[in-house]
C-alpha cells in the first residue's frame, strides 16, 4: 500500500485526518486506494447550502465510538443527547438550552453548565455540529460519517429527502397529512426552480413555503 501512495497522497490523508471533510475540488484532485485501510472517501450534501463535500470514513467504526479517542465517556453522552433532540426536533434543531437541560438526566458524570457551553464549541469547531443563533444542527460531517449509526438508530424518525435521498434534518415539509414527504432547501430551490406554480412531487399539492434562491457553491469552502 505504503509503495502505491506518493506525497500528495499522504498530504491529502493527514488533511483529511485533521479537518475531517473537504468540498469536491479538494476531493477530486486524488485518486486513492482506502479499502485495504477500511477507510473511504464518502460524498454528501451541506443541508445548508447545497454543496458537495467528501469525508474520509473510518468503515471499521460506524457509531459513535469513532469519537472515543477524542472525548471522555460523559462528553460523548452529551453529544448522544445532543443528537437525540435533533433528531426528534421537526425543524431538525436542538437549542442550547435544551441541551444544557438534557445534562440534568446524565447518567456518568455530570457537566457543569460552563464545561457544556465549552464542549458544544469544541463540537462545532470539530465539525460534528453545527451553531447559528444558539441553535444547534448536525453538521455535514456528522451526517456523512455517522450516516449508518443515524439510520439504524433512529429509524422511525429519520426520514430522507425526496429529491436526493439522503436524510433530511434541515428541509421542507410537504403538509398534507398523507403525504409529508420531506425535501432539503437547496433541493427545494432546484427542483422548483421556474416553476409557475410550486406542487408536491410526490402528491402534488401546492407547496405552500417559500422557495429559497439557488445557492452558488463557494469554491474550496469547508465546513
Amino acid at each position: 500500500m505504503s509503495g502505491q501512495m506518493g506525497d500528495s497522497h499522504r498530504r491529502f490523508l493527514q488533511t483529511m485526518m485533521a479537518i475531517g471533510i473537504v468540498d469536491e475540488q479538494e476531493a477530486k484532485s486524488f485518486y486513492l486506494h482506502l479499502q485495504p485501510l477500511f477507510m473511504q472517501i464518502t460524498k454528501g450534501m451541506s443541508e445548508d447550502n447545497g454543496q458537495q463535500y467528501y469525508a474520509l470514513v473510518n468503515m471499521a467504526e460506524t457509531d459513535i465510538t469513532r469519537m472515543s479517542s477524542d472525548y471522555a465517556d460523559n462528553e460523548l453522552e452529551l453529544f448522544r443527547k445532543t443528537m437525540d433532540l435533533i433528531v426528534v426536533a421537526e425543524n431538525g434543531k436542538a437549542s442550547s438550552t435544551d441541551i444544557l437541560n438534557s445534562t440534568d438526566s446524565m447518567t456518568t458524570k455530570k457537566l457543569k453548565k460552563s464545561e457544556t457551553e465549552h464542549l458544544l464549541n469544541r463540537f462545532v469547531q470539530d465539525k460534528w455540529l453545527s451553531e447559528k443563533r444558539g441553535e444547534y444542527t448536525l453538521s455535514t460531517r456528522c451526517i456523512i460519517e455517522m450516516e449508518p449509526y443515524i439510520r439504524t438508530m433512529y429509524q422511525d424518525q429519520v426520514k430522507v429527502c425526496h429529491i436526493c435521498h439522503n436524510i433530511a434534518f434541515q428541509c421542507q415539509i410537504c403538509e398534507n397529512p398523507t403525504c409529508g414527504i420531506k425535501i432539503h432547501n437547496p433541493c427545494v430551490a432546484k427542483y422548483f426552480k421556474g416553476r409557475a406554480e410550486p406542487r408536491c412531487p410526490a402528491c402534488d399539492d401546492f407547496w405552500p413555503h417559500e422557495i429559497p434562491e439557488v445557492r452558488r457553491p463557494r469554491s474550496r469552502s469547508r465546513r
